[in-house]
């Protein structure tokens, strides 16, 4: 009997040296990974034995019993959903390593400065394995998601390159964008100079959208803001045209006239004092510094030069001058910011 447990005994352990043996060779054993960069995705709630499954059935895991055991041994069968890359050289330990840390592969889109927010909308429809969540009527779905009032959502996202993975959606997308510029809005208003004529964040944000829009050369953008803001010291109209060409909305076809200039909207600041009611474009942070930073000095009008530059004028006398001196080189109907 004694010899026949210790028999038995031999037999378990040879058989588990034998398993120990094959397991550590089934997980180091590179993947048949057909093409370098083969991708796969795991769903939302897809597990390692579903996973498994699917890249034994396509060739790349051949024992698929070993990918199955290894993260149950090691606790390790929560996997976070998304796209997958295995490059040559994988095994079934850097597989599962890529699961359960969720390295999915990732995509990078880049939001520039001075774009509103439906072509925000617009650019990210047009990126690959982003999940387009948002309808026509997307201002009341990202209102009620992000508690933000729907007519004033246009400034509140932040021009940035957003990493995102494959299932990601717009509205994951906009949301961090969103959080972004609240923080760099709060940020910059504390640290806002003194005596500025703005009576709250979102004042300020109104302008930078302005300069956004007027700067063509990055130099000029606190120059800018020193003009607008000594014009609303003083109670004068900002009169710029990218305000009235966003009140336009999709009338506007590239050509601003002077019919344009005379027609009442609220936006039109040729014909209303003081700022429109919400921003015009989603300003950069440079943009935002700027009109919470003035310039100081005693200009108050500019006009584009035709290189993306401005001539700022202190008197009328002289910024007349400077529009027939710029503006004459141009056709007839074009029209100097502000006025």
């Amino acid at each position: 009997m004694f010899r026949q447990l210790i028999v038995v005994g031999i037999v378990a352990l040879l058989g588990l040296l034998a398993g120990t043996w094959w397991l550590e060779r089934a997980l180091n054993e590179p993947l048949a990974v057909p093409v370098e960069g083969y991708q796969f995705i795991a769903g939302k709630g897809d597990g390692v034995y579903r996973i498994a499954h699917k890249l034994e059935e396509a060739g790349v895991v051949r024992h698929a019993i070993a990918l199955r055991l290894y993260a149950k041994i090691t606790d390790r069968d929560q996997v976070r959903a998304g796209e997958y890359a295995l490059v040559q050289g994988d095994t079934i330990k850097t597989l599962l390593d890529k699961l359960q840390k969720g390295r999915t592969v990732q995509y990078k889109v880049t939001i520039p400065e001075g774009l509103t927010l439906a072509q925000w909308l617009g650019l990210l429809q047009e990126q690959p394995n982003i999940d387009r969540r948002l309808s026509l009527n997307f201002r009341d779905e990202l209102a009620a998601i992000l508690g933000h009032a729907a007519d004033r959502l246009e400034g509140w996202f932040a021009p940035d390159t957003y990493v995102y993975s494959s299932g990601d959606s717009d509205v994951e997308i906009l949301q961090r964008a969103y959080q972004r510029m609240t923080t760099i809005m709060a940020e910059q208003w504390e640290q806002r100079a003194k005596e500025l004529p703005y009576q709250s964040p979102e004042e300020a944000l109104v302008m930078a959208s302005i300069i956004e829009k007027e700067t063509g050369v990055a130099e000029e953008r606190d120059e800018i803001a020193g003009v607008f803001v000594r014009r609303l010291r003083k109670g004068m109209r900002l009169q710029t045209d990218p305000t009235v060409i966003y009140g336009l909305g999709d009338t506007y076809r590239g050509n601003l006239t002077r019919a344009h200039l005379q027609m009442p909207t609220p936006y039109n600041t040729y014909l209303i004092d003081g700022l429109p009611p919400t921003a015009i474009a989603n300003p950069g942070e440079a943009a935002i510094h700027a009109a919470l930073h003035p310039r100081p000095g005693n200009t108050l009008f500019f006009v584009a030069k035709g290189d993306g530059s401005h001539h700022f004028s202190a008197t009328l006398g002289e910024h007349n001058e400077a529009v027939r001196r710029y503006q004459l080189r141009r056709k007839s109907d074009y029209r100097s910011s502000p006025k």
